[in-house]
Parts: structure tokens; sequence; C-alpha cells
């Protein structure tokens, strides 16, 4: 048994002791009487506080209705303590269950009014209640009606969302990119790629996604794998060659990317630069084995890039060497004290 649960058992078995102690005493009477009583100071104090934070942050309007429930409460409260005018106390615990239902029932639909949680979705719309009739249609479920009505108000995200919903990919990327026009944020054209891969139409989306890395280059790589399986070998190339031109340019900076220089370059036939391109990698490699003999796995890797297998088994040895060392020190290190000398 857990702590927790030990806790829990103590506390009701306390709670059980002192309502018996309480049943004894006094009987049911007074057992019922301390459970009003403590039941309506709990709700009196909570809001109070919460009226006293309202009233703070001057939203008068619902300090005064919290206010007023308070008021309420700490009379129940009063009524309890006294045990006089039961019938009120029943009163009051009714009408505070119906105020938490009506609270709930509120709560689940925040964006109507009153009036319009009772009209249906056909009829705000005929009203030009658009926001009301779109949040009515979402609840029954009918996205594409909701679509539309978040169109008319120009809710243009939110009716991706209600486009998506309803199968319609096609019409969330068209929005998508329609809105990456509108608002030059590239994040538009990544959505528009996904909706139009969802839709089937990898065409319009490998050109969102050629788009998208005209401004983020990362993505120039994925652009020609995704024009390679459409069997577009022009476009494929032309993606590759400017993925390459980013890989350059990253790899003066950070040396680890020469690898993907080489990669590249090899792939598109280039064999002079990709050989330069291992041999950077080869020395950036050697560098960080240095200080990091996990390294030596890619130096392996570089020398057989570049055709040395001899070296490239010298640098596996050294790295699984280096990794023998790592577990067998794990091993050592995961024994309790004193577990050797049991064992012997």
């Amino acid at each position: 048994m857990d702590k927790l649960k030990a806790y829990l058992i103590g506390f009701l078995i306390v709670v059980v002791a002192i309502a018996a102690g309480i049943v004894w005493y006094g009987g049911w009477k007074l057992l019922l009487q301390v459970i009003l009583t403590l039941g309506f100071l709990l709700v009196t104090l909570m809001l109070l506080f919460f009226t006293a934070l309202t009233l703070y942050a001057e939203s008068w309007k619902y300090g005064a209705v919290l206010a007023i429930l308070t008021a309420i409460s700490g009379y129940g409260t009063y009524l309890s303590v006294t045990w006089q005018k039961l019938e009120i106390v029943g009163g009051i615990i009714a009408f505070f269950v119906l105020a938490l239902l009506f609270g709930v029932w509120y709560i689940s639909e925040p964006d109507l009014s009153l009036a319009d949680r009772f009209r249906s979705a056909e009829k705000l719309e005929k009203m030009g209640r658009y926001k009301a009739a779109a949040r009515k249609y979402e609840k029954a479920g009918n996205y594409l009606k909701a679509a539309e009505m978040y169109e008319k108000l120009s809710w243009m995200e939110s009716a991706a969302w209600a486009y998506e919903k309803a199968g319609k990919y096609e019409k969330a990327a068209e929005i998508y990119e329609a809105l990456y026009e509108k608002e030059k944020d590239t994040y538009y054209l990544k959505e528009a790629h996904e909706y139009w891969k969802k839709a089937g139409d990898m065409e319009r989306a490998a050109k969102a996604l050629e788009r998208y890395a005209e401004e983020e280059p990362w993505f120039w790589e994925d652009v020609a794998k995704l024009y390679e399986e459409l069997g577009n070998e022009e476009k494929g190339r032309e993606a590759w060659e400017r993925a390459l031109e980013y890989y350059q340019k990253e790899a003066e900076e950070e040396g680890v990317f020469w690898e993907d220089v080489g990669n590249i370059a090899r792939k598109l036939g280039k064999e002079d630069l990709a050989r330069e391109a291992y041999q950077k990698f080869l020395e950036y490699c050697l560098k960080e084995a240095e200080e990091d003999p996990m390294w030596w796995k890619h130096v392996a890797e570089a020398y057989e890039y570049l055709g040395e297998k001899e070296k490239a088994e010298e640098a596996r040895r050294k790295y699984e060497e280096y990794r023998a060392k790592i577990m067998k020190a794990n091993e050592e290190t995961s024994h309790f004290p004193g577990e050797e000398k049991e064992k012997a």
C-alpha cells in the first residue's frame, strides 16, 4: 500500500470516528446540523473570497452577483447553526443545486446568449448571427456548415479547422495558402503543405513546401525527396541543388554539416565536391573525437565515405573499445553496495 492510499484510509477512519462520536453524543439530528453548518460555512467562505477578488478586479456586475450569493449562503449558515426554519434551509440548498446546474449548462456554450441557446442553427444563420450559428453547427457535428459561417465572419483559421473536421482538406489548404498571401507568414505554407498531403494532392503539397523552403531553406531536402516521389526529376534536382547550397553555408559555421554536403554532392554526381566535403567532415570528426570518443563512430563513417577501409576499421575498433568500457562501467555502478559480497 502506498503512502497516499494509507493517508486517505486514515483520513476516512478519522471522519467516520468523529461522525460516530457526534451521533453517540447528540444523535443523527446533531450530525445533520454539523454537516449543514460546515457545508454552508465552506461555501460562504469560498464565495466571500471570490467576491472580494472580483470587486478588487473592478468587475462590479459579477461582484454584485457573488455578493448576493454570499449573503444567501451566510444566512443558510446562520439557520443551520441556530437550527431553525429548516424549510428555508432546504430551499437554499435547492437554490444552490439549481444554480450549479445552470452554471454548468451556461459554461458549456459560453459564446451564446441566453436567447440564442434556444434557437436552432438554421434560425441563427437566417438572423445573421453567424458566430452563434457556427457554434451550434459545431455542436451538432455539421462542421461543413460551421466552416461556411466562419468564412462569412472572415474567421479564416477557424474555417480551416472546421473544414479539416469535415474532411475537406483541400478547402483547408486553399485557405492557408490565401492566408499566406495576405499575412506573409510562412507558418501558413507549412499548414497548406500538410493539408494538401491529407487531401492526396501531392503535387500541390510539393509546391506549397517549395514556397515554404524559399524562406526556411532547411526544408529543401524534403522538397527534393517529395518531387522524386512524384517522378519529377527536373524539379527534384533543382531542389537538391538548393539543399546543397544551404548545407554548404551551414557547414562553414558548423562542420558536422559537411557530411550532408558530401551526400548531396555525390547524389548530384559532383564527386570532387563530395570528396572534399567528406575530407572536411573527417577533420571535424577527428577533432571532436579528441574530446569525446563517441565520435570515433563518425570517424569510421567518414573514412568509409573516402574509401579508406583499413582506417575505417581502426576507427570502428576504437569506438567499440570505448563502448565496451562504458557498458562495463554502467554494469558496475548498477550493483548495490555489498551485492558482490553477498553473492560470494
